[in-house]
C-alpha cells in the first residue's frame, strides 16, 4: 500500500518522464535491452527506478534484491507523451521530478542536474470540473495496478425494497380496561390469573355492591306499583330505575331477568367486554373495590402491531398504506401480511433509525407479543441512471465521481445522488447515460486530483508574482 500511495501522491503528479515506463513498458523491460524500454524516447537515461518499487530510483545502472535491472528514465521529449501532464501546447510549469512542491515558472534543472517536467494545460471538457480539483492521468497498466476499474453508467431499474427487523408488539388500539361504576367487594374471580384467554361476555367476577342491591330494589317497586305511579302522574319511574341501573353497567338482559326474578341479587356479574387475552389483573378475591379502580386489562391480539426500524436514509421510501411482508426464521412456510399504519416522527439517537408501524391481521393468533419477525416492505423499483457505491467520494458537503476521458483522462465531477440498493447508488444530476467512470480506488483519484489542483494553484501565484516583480 505504501508503494502504491508514493507512487500516486508523487510520481504520476511529479514526473511524467517516469510515467512512461510503469505498467507496460516495465513488463516490457524484461525481455528487452535498457534502450529500447522508454518508448519514444533517445539520448542517455537521466535515472534508474526500481520497477517493483517506483519511490526507488539510481543515478546509474542497478538490480533489485530480486536480480532484475532497474528501468532507464529518459528526459522528456519536446511534445508532450501520452504519460505526460495536459495535452499539449505551451507549458504551464515546470515541476522538480523528485519534488513535486518544487515548481518553476522557466525551464530549470535539480541540483542533480536533472531536467524540470514541463507540465502542460489541461484539456478543455464540456461539463465542469469539481472545484478543488484536477484531472488525473493514468495509462492502463497503472490503473490496473492500483485496481482501478471503469463502469459505465447505466439506467436501470432499482429496487428500493427494504428489509429489516420487527417486534410483534400489542395493538394499543385494542385494549380495554375493565372498572366497576359503583362501590362493593369482590365475592368471586373468575379471572384469576394473568394471560387467561375470555371470551367476550364470560363473566370476570361478580360484586356484593349495597349501592347497586338498594338500585334494583327501587327499580322492581316502581315496576309493581306502574299503575298507581302513572294514576298520580309519575308514568316514567319504573323508566328511570331502570335507566339507572344501565349507568350502572347492567345490561338490558340482566334488568330484565331482575324484573322476572322479582327479588334483587345479592352481587353482579362483571362480564368481559372484548374477546381477548388478560395483561393486567389488579385484584383478588375479598378485595373491595370503587368507581375507577381497574380491575382487568385485557387486549385483542386478533390484529397486532409490528414496530420495524428503518434507517433514516430509507425515510424517503416509506409512506403509508405500504404493504409489507412478515416471516419467521423458525416457521419458514408461514408469512403474514399488512400495511404501514404510522411512521413515529422521531430518530432513536444511537441507531440513527426511525420506528414503522405496520398492522397486521393475527386471526389464528399465532403472533405472540415480543416475537421478532423479518420484515420485507415493498415498494414499486424506480428506472433511474446507477453507479456503483465506491465509484462515488462524499466528503460530507459534496459528492464526486471520477469520469473517464480520452488518453487516460479522469475528471473529477460533481453529482447528486438519490437512493441506494444492492452496492448501486442512483445519480440524479451531473452524469449521462453511457458515460464511464472509475470504480475501485477513487480514494487515491481523489488525493492525486487535489494534489494537482493545490500544486497548480500554487504555481500560478508564483508566476503572477514574479510577471508582477518584472515590472
Amino acid at each position: 500500500m505504501n508503494r502504491i500511495g508514493v507512487w500516486i501522491a508523487v510520481g504520476l503528479s511529479a514526473c511524467p518522464a517516469a510515467n512512461r515506463m510503469g505498467g507496460v513498458e516495465g513488463t516490457a523491460a524484461a525481455g528487452s535491452s535498457a534502450s529500447s524500454t522508454a518508448s519514444g524516447t533517445s539520448g542517455q537515461p537521466v535515472l534508474y527506478r526500481n520497477a517493483m518499487n517506483p519511490a526507488e530510483t539510481s543515478p546509474v545502472p542497478k538490480k533489485d534484491a530480486m536480480g532484475m535491472s532497474f528501468l532507464p528514465v529518459f528526459a522528456e521529449s519536446t511534445s508532450p507523451t501520452p504519460g505526460s501532464v495536459g495535452a499539449g501546447g505551451k507549458p504551464s510549469f515546470y515541476r522538480n521530478p523528485m519534488n513535486p512542491d518544487d515548481t518553476s515558472p522557466v525551464p530549470k534543472k535539480d541540483s542533480m542536474g536533472m531536467d524540470y517536467v514541463a507540465v502542460f494545460p489541461e484539456e478543455p471538457t464540456a461539463v465542469a470540473t469539481a472545484s478543488g480539483m484536477s484531472v488525473v492521468r493514468l495509462d492502463a497498466a497503472k490503473q490496473q495496478l492500483i485496481g482501478l476499474k471503469t463502469v459505465a453508467v447505466r439506467r436501470a431499474d432499482l429496487d428500493t425494497t427494504i428489509r429489516t427487523t420487527g417486534q410483534v408488539m400489542m395493538d394499543e388500539t385494542r385494549v380495554v380496561r375493565v372498572a366497576p361504576r359503583f362501590e362493593g367487594f369482590i365475592e368471586r374471580l373468575y379471572a384469576n390469573f394473568t394471560g387467561k384467554f375470555v371470551k367476550k361476555g364470560d363473566p370476570l367476577a361478580t360484586i356484593y355492591s349495597p349501592e347497586l342491591f338498594s338500585t334494583e330494589q327501587e327499580f322492581l317497586l316502581a315496576q309493581k306499583s306502574q299503575s298507581m305511579l302513572a294514576q298520580a302522574g309519575l308514568p316514567g319511574a319504573a323508566d328511570s330505575a331502570r335507566a339507572r341501573l344501565r349507568l350502572f353497567g347492567i345490561s338490558d338482559a340482566e334488568i330484565d331477568a331482575i324484573a322476572k326474578r322479582g327479588t334483587p341479587g345479592r352481587s353482579a356479574p362483571i362480564a368481559a367486554p372484548i374477546s381477548g387475552y388478560i395483561t393486567a389483573n389488579n385484584v383478588v378475591a375479598g378485595a373491595k373495590v370503587g368507581p375507577g379502580n381497574p380491575l382487568f386489562d385485557i387486549v385483542d391480539l386478533s390484529q397486532v402491531w409490528v414496530l420495524a426500524a428503518v434507517y433514516e436514509y430509507e425515510r424517503p421510501r416509506i409512506r403509508l398504506g405500504q404493504s409489507a411482508t412478515l416471516t419467521l426464521s423458525y416457521w419458514p412456510d408461514r408469512s403474514w401480511h399488512g400495511r404501514v399504519s404510522y411512521i413515529l416522527p422521531s430518530v432513536d439517537e444511537k441507531t440513527r433509525t426511525i420506528s414503522v408501524r405496520i398492522a397486521v391481521s393475527n386471526p389464528k393468533l399465532d403472533l405472540s407479543l415480543g416475537m421478532f419477525a423479518d420484515v420485507v416492505i415493498a415498494s414499486a423499483p424506480r428506472r433511474v441512471l446507477l453507479v456503483p457505491e465506491d465509484a462515488v467520494i462524499d466528503s460530507g458537503t459534496r459528492k464526486v465521481v471520477f469520469v473517464a476521458l480520452d488518453k487516460g483522462g479522469l475528471q473529477p465531477r460533481e453529482v447528486q445522488t438519490g437512493d441506494q440498493a444492492g452496492g448501486m447508488i442512483e445519480v440524479r444530476s451531473g452524469l449521462e447515460e453511457g458515460e464511464k467512470v472509475a470504480s475501485g480506488a477513487s480514494f487515491l483519484l481523489d488525493s492525486e486530483s487535489r494534489l494537482k489542483a493545490a500544486i497548480g494553484s500554487t504555481s500560478e501565484r508564483s508566476d503572477s508574482q514574479q510577471a508582477d516583480g518584472g515590472h
